[in-house]
């Protein structure tokens, strides 16, 4: 992939690097479809790409990945196609699979970074679990349904979110068990505008703008920036 401009800001040692690094991202929805593009495009040629569901046309309003054409089409062969037509030197191994107990043992354990962008909090607690187990650097993302503020997002560590009931909910599990580590987070301070349970809104603003601080986290440490 041609990368004279990205050379230009960050020299060819940080693209190196880049290129050396591997991703193993969960979730290829709103926010980790962004992701994907972020990584891709700045030069990290080697990402597992991990998820078990199909493109809905609820989809349509947000996720950078989904179109009319590809509804109904697993997520993670589009984002493998996506991938190619960007940059076909990367190596992209898909899983169209759910993250569990027994998913989790067939991995490969040679990731420097994982990317969390799934919704699911038990997949999440057992992506921590394993990071910590493995000596892998984990960042996650929280909640962006029902907010339409991208510039309330930051990055912080999982004890001290606000207005996230997500996070509000991963906390609870990584206490029970018995885990405190300091698991960096993209969150917001947005207030929910609908604080009603049921159905989640959402559109594209959040969502990709949280996907987009994902990938800044892991690039920005790749180039110890």
């Amino acid at each position: 992939m041609e990368q004279s401009r990205t050379e230009k800001i960050i020299g060819i040692d940080n693209i190196n690097k880049l290129n050396n690094t591997s991703v193993l991202l969960v979730g290829i929805g709103g926010v980790g479809g962004s992701a994907l593009e972020m990584l891709v495009r700045s030069g990290v040629n080697n990402i597992t790409i991990v998820d078990f569901d199909k493109f809905e046309k609820s989809n349509l309003n947000r996720q950078i990945l989904s179109l009319e054409t590809n509804i109904n089409k697993y997520k993670v062969d589009i984002a493998k196609e996506r991938v190619f037509l960007i940059n076909p030197k990367c190596n992209v191994i898909t899983y169209n699979k759910k993250v569990d107990k027994h998913f989790i043992n067939i991995l490969d354990n040679n990731y420097d970074y994982i990317i969390d962008a799934c919704d699911d909090v038990n997949a999440k607690v057992i992506l921590v679990k394993y990071a910590i187990k493995k000596g892998i650097k984990i960042i996650s993302c929280c909640g962006t349904g029902n907010k339409i503020d991208p510039s309330k997002l930051y990055i912080t560590n999982i004890w001290k979110t606000e207005y996230d009931p997500l996070a509000k909910k991963l906390r609870s599990e990584l206490k029970k068990e018995k885990i405190n580590y300091k698991l960096p987070v993209v969150t917001s301070s947005e207030q929910p505008l609908i604080k009603t349970g049921g159905f989640v809104g959402s559109m594209a603003m959040v969502p990709n703008s949280a996907g987009i601080l994902l990938a800044s986290y892991v690039i920005n440490d790749v180039i110890d920036k």
